[in-house]
């Protein structure tokens, strides 16, 4: 594309007759030049013309202004805006190029809806050559045919098994997790951000390094060189850095470090991206790619600065307060939405937690509209749910698959688990209780039989619910999540349970002027720590 910016040219020879002149040679030669100030230099030159150019009509159908267009959308971390800007702006409009290419690269992120819509769109248009667009629409059906083929191809069915039936199947075993890796490999190693070699990692600073000393080390994975600003969490077998890339402070990403190697959690990010619709995908955190050696994998995710919520609960505890009951109400509303998302597409966190829900903040005040149906600026805060190590797709096993195994996190194993029972959904919503609980009691949930009113027993949390709360509400919240939980279509129950506390919280006026000042309260707190 670089060598062709200046080799379109129409009939313009200067700058005075083609302002575009000057950048597309200034574009060319920060295309040529690899080094890391020159790519730092070419967003801000792409960024630049467009804005410059974008109105005026002598360059709206010409196709080297298209392809500026295309080149900032691929080094642009905001690509759907890049592209609705290329709409708006009625950019070569009528040419199928426009519609073929930006299919093409919404494709190799994942997004085949989208690309489909876009071939749709251009062929309403009647783009020329429309032939041509037509043609590039059928093979791409032809294209989503395939790996939708291949995914059928891959559930693995343990009804054939010999050692295994269908209802014990263990999903964290390292022989399930290695037969669904050699099943799924023909599908992960076509999507977007997935790189891997059969050497070990050799880069100039050691990987095992970064534990003791982490901060202000450069190490180079693929290219890009990733500044570690410091170690964000670390467990067993993994450790998260955060890092500035190439030097740049406003590209931020997080570096998940694991040895032996472990492309699942990369897997289920991708599934996220693809069955969790635009309006609801940063409620689940995502990854921009994998690099996978023989002996470690790295994963390079998004980074939120805001803290955990953990961090929220820490805050409370250390000062011998607790969170108030209406910013708990709050938060569980929308991780009961976020469990209800998952469940709907088939796939299970398996590890939920306070340290694995990151804070987001909406990026202007607060207003009294839009909380209950999560709109305007209230879109913007919530939660973020990462580490998706433990995810499982349902679509890989047989229908109704329940499932066997202990996640063995102290706190959050559900009762299932803890009475070598059966589960499926459950792991999600114990992991939900004992969050609502920790935020309540500043505790990690005990779980105890008690007499229920038809003689018989539930289960309900140890600790007794305090008397000034709406004890009512978490009563029924804790005994509809505890006992008999839906096996295989929880969604009624989530969607009853959260009108319940959006119904208490819009009751008052007053319910919402208060979170609005926690929430503010919160941000300051922590951001300022």
């Amino acid at each position: 594309m670089a060598t062709t910016l200046l080799r379109n040219s129409p009939t313009f020879t200067t700058a005075i007759d083609d302002p575009l002149l000057p950048f597309l040679r200034s574009i060319k030669k920060a295309l040529e030049d690899s080094t890391t100030s020159s790519t730092q230099n070419l967003s801000k030159l792409l960024r630049d013309c467009i804005n410059k150019f974008k109105n005026n009509h002598s360059y709206r159908n010409d196709p080297r202004f298209l392809k500026i267009w295309f080149l900032y959308m691929d080094v642009s971390a905001d690509f759907d805006s890049v592209f609705k800007g290329m709409l708006n702006s009625n950019i070569c409009a009528n040419d199928a190029s426009l519609y073929v290419y930006s299919a093409c690269f919404f494709e190799a992120k994942g997004r085949l809806l989208d690309a489909d819509t876009i071939y749709k769109l251009g062929i309403s248009k009647n783009a020329e050559p429309i032939k041509w667009l037509e043609k590039a629409h059928t093979l791409f059906l032809s294209r989503v045919s395939e790996i939708c083929n291949v995914a059928s191809s891959q559930k693995v069915d343990y009804k054939e098994s010999a050692t295994l039936e269908n209802n014990d199947i263990n999903p964290w075993d390292a022989s399930t997790l290695n037969d669904l890796l050699k099943k799924i490999n023909p599908l992960i190693t076509k999507f977007d951000g997935y790189h891997s070699s059969t050497k070990s990692y050799t880069g100039k600073i050691a990987l095992s390094t970064l534990k003791n000393a982490s901060r202000n080390k450069v190490i180079e994975i693929g290219g890009i060189k990733y500044h570690i600003k410091g170690c964000a969490g670390q467990g067993g077998f993994a450790q998260v850095y955060k890092a500035n890339v190439d030097s740049d402070p406003d590209d931020v990403v997080a570096l998940k470090i694991q040895k032996p190697a472990f492309p699942w959690e990369f897997y289920m990010y991708r599934q996220l991206d693809q069955r969790i619709s635009d309006r609801e995908r940063s409620n689940y955190g995502s990854a921009h790619r994998i690099h996978l050696y023989s002996d470690c994998s790295i994963l390079v995710c998004n980074y939120l600065a805001h803290g955990t919520l953990q961090d929220v609960i820490n805050s409370y505890v250390v000062i011998g307060k607790f969170m108030e009951e209406v910013l708990c109400i709050y938060y569980t509303i929308e991780m009961l939405h976020m469990i209800e998302t998952l469940h709907d597409v088939g796939l299970i966190h398996g590890d939920f937690k306070p340290d694995n829900l990151l804070i987001r903040y909406a990026r202007g005040n607060l207003t009294e509209d839009g909380l209950l149906d999560r709109s305007g600026c209230w879109h913007d805060q919530g939660l973020c749910l990462v580490d998706w190590g433990r995810g499982i797709d349902l679509n890989l096993f047989p229908d109704h698959t329940v499932f066997k195994g202990d996640c063995r996190t102290s706190g959050f194993r559900c009762i299932e688990m803890q009475e070598d029972r059966p589960w499926k959904f459950q792991a999600d919503a114990y992991g939900l209780c004992g969050v609502v609980h920790t935020m309540l009691h500043n505790t990690y949930m005990e779980t105890v039989k008690k007499e229920s009113s038809d003689g018989g027993s539930v289960y309900l949390p140890r600790l007794p619910f305090k008397r000034y709360w709406n004890v009512e509400l978490w009563k029924t919240f804790f005994t509809k999540m505890l006992n008999d939980y839906p096996g295989h279509d929880d969604r009624k129950l989530l969607q009853e349970l959260k009108k319940s506390f959006q119904d208490y919280i819009s009751s008052d006026p007053q319910h919402i002027k208060k979170l609005k000042e926690l929430l503010a309260k919160q941000r300051v707190s922590l951001c300022s720590a």
